[in-house]
């Protein structure tokens, strides 16, 4: 991850707390607890990485898991500290550092981890590798990881609403159907990011030798439907309320799980 990514996030961390409360993505949030409650153990110790302001964390300690949050972003762990005292909960460990090295945390100490956002701003395969080995290395045996990507398959539907103007150079959005990376600055109004394919997250994640447990598109059947989900959420709140349980229950479906615009990969550290 480069400075680009520390800078935004930083500069958004506010943003980002308040981001699973959209109407869209509250469903990713929905269906990222249901993984939660189907594959974690019932309690131990799990660690949040890359968990900005610690909105699962916060779902976690409340669950009665001991939890260690890191993050690359100095503000967001600001922010998830005012935040676990304000909901008189308290993380074993709140850590500024970086998904490839956790050299501060022990291995084989993990009964479960999230990896929710550094795969898909660590540009770099060889980084990515990185991040997954350090992943495996805090886990202990059979611990269970949930590892997230962004779906190119999804977001070449998504981009029709929220970024139509790169489809006017076709090459573009040929591109889209396989693995993206974007570097720099600034990708309409997001960061520096590497966008994958399920088939290509799939083996990235098994050539770390973890073993897949399942996956899940986030969003399942409403992945692109932002806008008509917000309009549902105001104009008819009680078929809002049950396309977020319906679109959870069903975000592993093989119909829906390849075109979310997040992927989420369940895998699990296989004995030693």
């Amino acid at each position: 991850m480069s400075r680009f990514v520390k800078d935004y996030y930083n500069t958004n961390a506010e943003r980002e707390q308040e981001r699973l409360d959209m109407p869209l993505c509250r469903i990713e949030f929905v269906s990222t607890l249901r993984l939660i409650d189907k594959y974690f153990p019932k309690q131990g110790q799990i660690c949040d990485i890359g968990g900005a302001t610690g909105r699962y964390t916060i779902e976690l300690l409340s669950k009665g898991y001991s939890v260690t949050l890191l993050d690359i972003s100095d503000q967001s762990i600001k922010l998830a500290d005012i935040q676990l005292k304000e909901n008189e909960l308290s993380a074993d460990q709140l850590i500024i550092g970086d998904a490839r090295d956790m050299n501060m945390l022990a291995s084989g100490k993990y009964d479960a981890a999230l990896m929710l956002g550094p795969m898909y701003h660590i540009v770099e395969r060889a980084e990515r590798s990185k991040a997954l080995q350090e992943l495996k290395r805090i886990l202990k045996p059979q611990g269970v990881a949930i590892i997230a990507y962004l779906n190119s398959w999804g977001l070449i539907k998504t981009g029709l609403t929220d970024f139509p103007d790169w489809y006017k150079d076709i090459s573009v959005l040929r591109s889209m159907l396989s693995e993206h990376t974007f570097t720099g600055q600034s990708l309409s109004g997001f960061t520096e990011c590497y966008w994958s394919t399920p088939e290509a997250a799939l083996r990235e994640v098994t050539a770390t030798d973890l073993e897949v447990l399942s996956y899940a598109g986030a969003e399942s059947f409403v992945g692109s439907l932002g806008a008509i989900v917000e309009r549902l959420a105001v104009d008819n709140s009680e078929a809002y309320e049950n396309v977020v349980k319906v679109a959870a229950e069903t975000s592993e479906l093989e119909q829906f799980r390849d075109s979310a615009d997040h992927l989420h990969i369940v895998a699990r550290k296989k004995d030693a």
